[in-house]
């Protein structure tokens, strides 16, 4: 199978990669020049690569910076995602579009609720407003179009090599670098918030097996199903440290709002493809800090 990679540079296109190479699959992943918001370049890419299936990864992430910047997230998110869905219908034979959204669509929830598919979409953020807007664009082109796309909506995912604007990758920098002086303060943001994380693994497996067996139209939420408080997350995180550290919040890293928990049901994924996670969170906390430890040593 011939894959085409949006954003394929970054952090989960770079274990996407491996993981499409190991299950047989060639991967074309374009490097930042080919730019999702230029229609003309993004266009004759595609139609150049003419893929069986492509993942679109590349958007503006950080929750934070979309409250900076709202106009630059939404052109990106939303905007970049119109140009690759119309670039994809132009194609000889329309690919199979896995569309990668993200579990801040479903904003507020009730305390303790696993949110399947058929939730309310309630955005609280610009990048979750980008996000909602991709999801329905894609939704537009299968249904008005017949495009092949299925919407993967993934909550949180962590794993060794995430940059430090994610809150597990910062919290294990902080943590290295304190213990790289024998122990000291770590500053954090709001721990009373809880998620649900999924190492990037198998994150990257799920994307793989809804490309494959997904439903296009369809909606997949790509989660684990249990939740963590960031406090607990952040204490279990200190634990495998050679040293003490003690937590200190620093009020810039707060966010404007905060979804106090976000926790999801992926039945359907496992339905559709049989996925189970099988990376403990346990292990995915030791390897980001075993990374950070060796890219700070």
């Amino acid at each position: 199978m011939l894959a085409y990679l949006t954003g394929g540079t970054g952090f989960v296109g770079d274990w996407l990669l491996r993981h499409l190479s190991d299950a047989g699959d060639t991967a074309v992943a374009p490097g930042p020049e080919v730019d999702v918001t230029d229609p003309a370049l993004i266009a004759a890419d595609l139609k150049a690569a003419q893929p069986d299936v492509v993942y679109h990864l590349a958007a503006l992430t950080h929750v934070g910076q979309s409250w900076r910047e709202p106009a630059e997230t939404f052109r990106v998110n939303a905007m970049g995602t119109l140009n690759l869905l119309e670039a994809a219908a132009s194609c000889e034979v329309p690919p199979v579009v896995l569309v990668v959204s993200s579990a801040e669509v479903y904003g507020p929830a009730p305390a303790a609720a696993r949110l399947d598919e058929h939730a309310e979409l309630r955005p609280v953020t610009p990048y979750a407003v980008s996000k909602v807007a991709a999801e329905f664009l894609g939704l537009q082109a299968f249904l008005g179009r017949g495009l092949r796309v299925i919407r993967a909506r993934a909550f949180n995912h962590v794993g060794p090599g995430q940059v430090d604007d994610f809150v597990v990758s910062a919290l294990a920098r902080r943590m290295v670098e304190a213990e790289l002086n024998n122990g000291g303060e770590v500053q954090v943001g709001n721990l009373t918030a809880s998620r649900d994380f999924t190492d990037v693994r198998d994150v990257v497996r799920a994307y793989r097996l809804l490309a494959t067996n997904g439903v296009a139209g369809e909606a997949y939420n790509v989660c684990s199903g249990q939740a963590i408080s960031i406090a607990a997350l952040a204490e279990q995180m200190a634990g495998l440290l050679s040293c003490e550290v003690r937590f200190v919040e620093d009020p810039d890293l707060f966010r404007p709002v905060e979804v106090p928990v976000l926790v999801g049901d992926a039945s359907k994924l496992v339905a559709a493809t049989g996925w189970h996670p099988t990376i403990e969170l346990a292990t995915t906390l030791s390897d980001v800090l075993d990374y950070w430890r060796q890219r700070l040593a």
